[in-house]
């Protein structure tokens, strides 16, 4: 089931994507299986009450993949199917970039790069204080580690031993410029993250039953203290071949004969 959904975010991406004649192909097929396993297998979510107090929070620092859940967002109950249809026309609350005022689901208003951890950090504290019982999850670009502000958020998380709180890095090894790694060099990731005071954790971030199996483990584990971070590797444009071997495609739009051969892939991914 989980492989259907990440399935069904990439065909909505394309479709949505289509509708905007521009977007983010690449950053949303890289993130969709953790889409997938976050809202239908680890958080504790309401869709009838987008504002639960105690629904488990999600942040997305790379906020230009917000294409790849929408799709899931409708599927699950928040956004009417419609809304999907008119994807960033004039009046539709769905933008390149979520916006918490007007989109159900969404915790963060993100997409300027190297806030939502930082954002995140401040609902873990406050779950805290609240004694509200939710877990406050952050996806991360790998390309978004270059920001100083995300090891500032680091510090206080430790800190203040948010253990509520889990990062996932979205390491994909591409950023807008090229590889991250070409443009400033990240690594050792888990080293740097173990010396910040939080605990870490490597996963196949395409991998459903090993992205479940940690995430529910970690979510049964309320003891905790220490902050987590897990490093999912990815492959920016999972799922359609040219798109995986093309740094290009983190913004772009598919011809018809491209699309059909995008959806042709997509539709080919085992389940």
């Amino acid at each position: 089931m989980l492989k259907a959904k990440a399935k069904l975010s990439r065909l909505e991406t394309v479709r949505l994507i289509e509708i905007a004649k521009v977007g983010h192909y690449t950053s949303a097929f890289s993130a969709a299986e953790i889409f997938a396993v976050l809202y239908y297998d680890t958080m504790q979510l309401h869709p009838t009450d987008p504002k639960w107090p105690d629904r488990d929070r999600f942040l997305m620092g790379k906020g230009h993949a917000a294409v790849g859940l929408y799709p899931i967002l409708a599927d699950l109950g928040y956004l009417a199917k419609e809304t999907l249809d008119q994807y960033t026309r004039l009046g539709n609350p769905l933008g390149d970039h979520p916006d918490m005022t007007k989109v159900p689901a969404i915790d963060f208003s993100s997409g300027s790069i190297g806030h939502a951890l930082s954002a995140g950090c401040g609902m873990a504290l406050a779950a805290r204080m609240q004694q509200r019982d939710y877990e406050t999850y952050v996806m991360i670009g790998d390309g978004e580690l270059q920001e100083g502000q995300v090891w500032e958020a680091a510090l206080f998380a430790a800190h203040n031993r948010l253990g509520r709180l889990v990062g996932i890095i979205d390491r994909n090894g591409f950023q807008l410029d090229g590889r991250v790694d070409d443009i400033i060099g990240i690594e050792p990731i888990l080293d740097k993250w173990s010396a910040f005071g939080w605990e870490t954790h490597v996963v196949d971030g395409h991998d459903v039953a090993s992205l479940a199996t940690l995430l529910r483990a970690l979510k049964a584990d309320k003891t905790r203290e220490k902050p987590v971070m897990i490093l999912a590797n990815t492959v920016k444009g999972k799922g359609v071949s040219y798109m995986e071997t093309e740094p290009g495609w983190h913004l772009g739009y598919l011809a018809p004969d491209d699309a059909a051969r995008a959806i042709a892939e997509i539709e080919s991914m085992e389940l």
